[in-house]
């Protein structure tokens, strides 16, 4: 199933400078099962949007969006992430815009990796209502909790929406690099603090429990006091126009049977973060 339906002349392999890759991994989440079905939901949700933005007043679609086949690698947290980062490699070796989805928040290490690789210098923005800083849970270092730990040794991270962490995780965080949900709520100055702190190339990660349960419940690990839709577009938008964002990935989507609108949430994020990413003076391809 394409994204978005898109006509065939749009989806094409070798034309499509977007790409968007499935990752239907659940294998260390630990509360809520689910998240391997998510990126399904995003895909038959996303049949059911507009391929005209408003905002920017485009169909960014035209630009060409490739849905690749899912990564069913499983074996082990490790297998997986292998193979997840060798299939974002090789579409970045073709100049390509990877966006992966989840699946878990853990599969996200492998495209940051990747990614860090095509761009020196490059720091990921982290949405997120965990910080995920374990250094290992449940007997393996790469848990959906241990992700930003593992992320943060190779480059920096800014965390965002933050709003619940173990007491272990107290002592990594970095001051100034983390905006807890609770210091944010209302306020709109933290925004260029948070664009302040990223380098001038940046990876986007979005765990879907940054919302408030209220508007995405369908999540593996929903925690109260989050962010808002505008909320995370304000920000979004903000790092698109001062930074360079070179890929993201939208994680943890756990589809509930009745809701629909959680998944198409996830959908619209999606193509509204491309619709602002492709719609910036200097393209993708050009600035490569």
């Amino acid at each position: 199933m394409n994204f978005g339906n898109i006509p065939d002349e749009y989806s094409d392999p070798a034309t499509a400078r977007i790409v968007i890759l499935p990752v239907p991994y659940d294998e260390t989440s630990t509360w809520i099962k689910g998240a391997d079905k998510g990126p399904q939901a995003v895909l038959e949700a996303s049949v059911n949007m507009e391929l005209y933005d408003i905002e920017t007043d485009s169909e960014i679609y035209r630009t060409g969006i490739f849905t690749a086949d899912p990564v069913t690698e499983k074996s082990s947290p490790e297998s997986m992430l292998d193979e997840v980062y060798g299939q974002v490699k090789s579409f970045l070796n073709r100049n390509q815009f990877v966006v992966t989805i989840g699946g878990e928040h853990s599969i996200s290490f492998a495209p940051v990796r990747a990614y860090l690789e095509k761009f020196p210098g490059l720091s990921v923005l982290q949405l997120d209502a965990h910080t995920d800083l374990r250094q290992e849970y449940e007997g393996s270092i790469y848990n959906h909790a241990c992700v930003m730990a593992r992320i943060r040794e190779i480059c920096p991270i800014v965390q965002v929406g933050i709003r619940s962490m173990d007491a272990s995780e107290k002592s990594d965080i970095e001051p100034g690099q983390v905006f807890l949900a609770m210091d944010i709520h209302n306020r709109k100055d933290w925004i260029t603090h948070v664009v302040n702190r990223l380098s001038d190339k940046v990876y986007i990660t979005i765990d879907l429990d940054v919302f408030d349960p209220s508007v995405m419940p369908s999540t593996g690990t929903p925690e109260p006091g989050g962010l808002f839709w505008y909320d995370v577009l304000d920000v979004l938008r903000k790092v698109n126009k001062e930074k360079d964002i070179v890929g993201f990935d939208v994680v943890e989507l756990c589809p509930a049977e009745g809701n629909k609108a959680p998944d198409f949430l996830a959908s619209k994020l999606i193509y509204q973060l491309l619709s602002l990413r492709f719609n910036k003076k200097q393209n993708y391809n050009e600035k490569d």
